[in-house]
């Protein structure tokens, strides 16, 4: 049942992923599953850059030199992290949401569409037995000068996946009622 994935759904980090490869096909229903988001006035925003192999590897270099070039004062353990959670993950889909050249609506709606998006590929990566992560550090701003973008398209963030040995964690939400007023 959907709402039993939904529950189950959870963060998992590059920390955690095992070297099992992630095949072209999971990857492709994954993709086709984003590919199903809600969009208002069909724009479909979203745009995915897929990042595999020895680009994982350079994804990490360019994020850690960027941080070690804007920040005053960059930690080694950021470095570090920046290197490594790119060679961790089986795959890295770059999260980017193209702006209707139009402007037919507004700019939230479509970053709000590709989010759904985004939640569709983490539930079906839930349902595959892939665990992912959405990261959307402040280097995002640079990820022109890594690949190439389209006029209006913005990057997001970065959708983390590979499989894990853990056992998923129970998820802890406060009450809806808390959250809720009827009217």
């Amino acid at each position: 049942m959907i709402f039993d994935l939904i529950k189950k759904r959870r963060s998992v980090f590059p920390v955690q992923y095992n070297d099992k490869p992630i095949s072209k096909e999971a990857i492709q229903e994954i993709l086709e599953a984003a590919n199903w988001a809600p969009t208002h006035k069909k724009t479909e925003p979203w745009r995915f850059k897929v990042i595999q192999g020895e680009t994982k590897a350079r994804l990490g270099l360019f994020l850690s030199l960027k941080y070690m070039e804007t920040d005053p004062k960059p930690k080694q353990f950021k470095v570090e992290k920046l290197i490594s959670n790119p060679k961790k993950a089986g795959a890295i889909i770059a999260i980017c949401m193209q702006r209707d050249p139009n402007e037919s609506i507004p700019e939230w709606e479509e970053i709000a569409a590709t989010a759904m998006a985004v939640q569709n590929m983490w539930l079906c990566c839930t349902a595959l037995g892939i665990g992912s992560y959405w990261s959307s550090p402040g280097l995002i701003k640079h990820m022109d000068e890594f690949f190439a973008m389209a006029e209006g398209e913005k990057c997001l963030g970065f959708f983390y996946m590979g499989y894990t040995d853990d056992e998923p964690t129970t998820g802890v939400r406060t009450p809806i009622e808390d959250k809720t007023v009827w009217l």
